[in-house]
């Protein structure tokens, strides 16, 4: 082989950067997905992906690189118009220059990008998010549900370290009409890429807590509190997995994580949603005051109520006292001249009575002869009959026919069966009797 046909690598990559650099002088605005992001030194390094629509499988990758002098100008803007700092998952839309480095290789350099089309996927991911929830029916579970009066124990979802958590608590504590609170934290990420696990598992703690042992009061509420951070760090609250343990959480959940104009998917479906840590603890601090307000009012409502009551009984009272006496003589008039009626009444039935008693008493003694001769003459006939049929019956005059009775011990004997030898037997007969002993 010919020395003149071999050729270094330096000088393969630089004709390499040559050919690019002359036949792609100009910068290209593209579209794409960030698989990895990252700053180091100033620079941001990026790693682009395009996936297939249906499959989601990368069909293009590509490295891109942010140096410091533009970063510097591209991030602020960014990251103020949308809310978000770059990282992965996310899409944007670069101006990119090609570029190779004999040492290096080939990278896309990046000169501008734009936020309205990162915002506009964004308001498209949230928009996508929140009809899922709501076709889901799980969007209003959280405001269905009913903060208790007393809310005084407070599991509380924040970092340990923040300043909004310290600032909270200490406005619950001192709050100026001595209301007692009790707090517990359940330390979590609130900013970066573990926000939204983080948050999850606090929230699976307190639910395991609060459903431990069946009891279902350890707490009365869930606050959610950031304190501070940038706006660019609220990506972890607009995500479809913490929407919904949110959203489906049994206990009502207050959030304060974000700032005037920024509202997330956490605000949307929590039961109430507040600016601040502080604004968290005065909501907290003034639902107790509504409520010690109104019992105080329906105190002084019973009072009062009380008081009418017992002026109006007292008036009836008095007006009663003032017209008993005459009642009570009306009604002492009105039962004696019942009673009096009544005794006339008893006087003249008894009278009546005795009157009609004794007319049936002479009635019987006028009645009485008769009735006693009557009785005398059907008893008289009565005893003529049976003297008649006594006399019919008596055993002498069988006797005098020729019959005769025969005795034993005293008993007639009607069988002969029933007698044995040696028995002695008496037989009468009209004239006498005869004395026997059977063989």
């Amino acid at each position: 082989m010919s020395s003149k046909e071999i050729v270094s690598l330096l000088e393969l990559n630089l004709l390499v950067r040559e050919v690019i650099e002359c036949e792609m002088p100009n910068e290209y605005w593209v579209e794409a997905e960030l698989s990895e992001c990252r700053e180091s030194r100033g620079h941001c390094y990026m790693e682009l992906v395009q996936k297939d629509e249906q499959t989601a499988t990368p069909i293009a990758k590509a490295s891109a690189r942010c140096w410091a002098s533009k970063w510097m100008l591209i991030r602020p803007g960014f990251e103020r118009t949308t809310g978000q700092r770059l990282h992965a998952g996310m899409k944007v839309l670069l101006k990119v220059y090609a570029q190779f480095h004999e040492a290096y290789g080939f990278s896309w350099i990046v000169t501008d990008i734009d936020p309205t089309y990162t915002l506009g996927d964004m308001a498209r991911k949230r928009q996508e998010i929140i009809r899922q929830l709501k076709q889901e029916g799980v969007f209003d579970l959280q405001r269905e549900l009913r903060l208790p009066l007393f809310c005084q124990r407070i599991a509380v979802i924040s970092s340990e370290t923040a300043a909004g958590y310290g600032d909270f608590c200490n406005q619950l504590a001192d709050n100026p009409y001595g209301f007692r609170f009790e707090t517990r934290l359940f330390p979590a990420i609130m900013q970066g890429d573990g926000v939204e696990q983080s948050i999850i598992d606090a929230l699976e703690k307190i639910f395991q807590m609060q459903t431990e042992n069946g009891d279902s009061s350890q707490f009365d509420c869930v606050v959610i509190i950031r304190g501070g951070g940038a706006t660019s760090d609220m990506s972890g609250f607009d995500t479809l997995a913490l929407a919904e343990n949110v959203a489906n959480f049994p206990i009502p959940i207050i959030t304060g994580i974000g700032h005037d104009r920024d509202e997330s998917i956490l605000d949307m479906v929590s039961h109430t949603r507040v600016k601040t840590p502080t604004a968290a603890a005065a909501f907290l601090i003034d639902h107790l005051k509504t409520v010690l307000d109104s019992l105080n009012d329906s105190q002084e409502q019973i009072l009062r109520l009380a008081q009418q009551k017992l002026t109006y009984y007292k008036s009836q009272f008095a007006t009663v006292a003032e017209l008993l006496p005459r009642l009570f003589s009306n009604v002492k008039i009105r039962q004696e001249a019942r009673l009096d009626a009544l005794n006339n009444s008893i006087a003249h039935h008894a009278q009546q009575k005795i009157l009609n008693s004794q007319l049936s008493i002479v009635n019987l003694e006028n009645r009485l002869p008769i009735l006693l001769d009557r009785r005398l003459m059907t008893e008289k006939h009565r005893l003529e009959l049976l003297e008649e049929k006594t006399k019919s019956l008596d055993p002498a005059l069988l006797l005098k026919r020729g019959y005769s009775i025969t005795l034993k011990d005293g008993k007639t004997v009607r069988d002969a069966q029933a007698l044995r030898s040696g028995d002695e037997i008496e037989t009468r007969l009209a004239n006498g009797t005869v004395h026997s002993i059977v063989e």
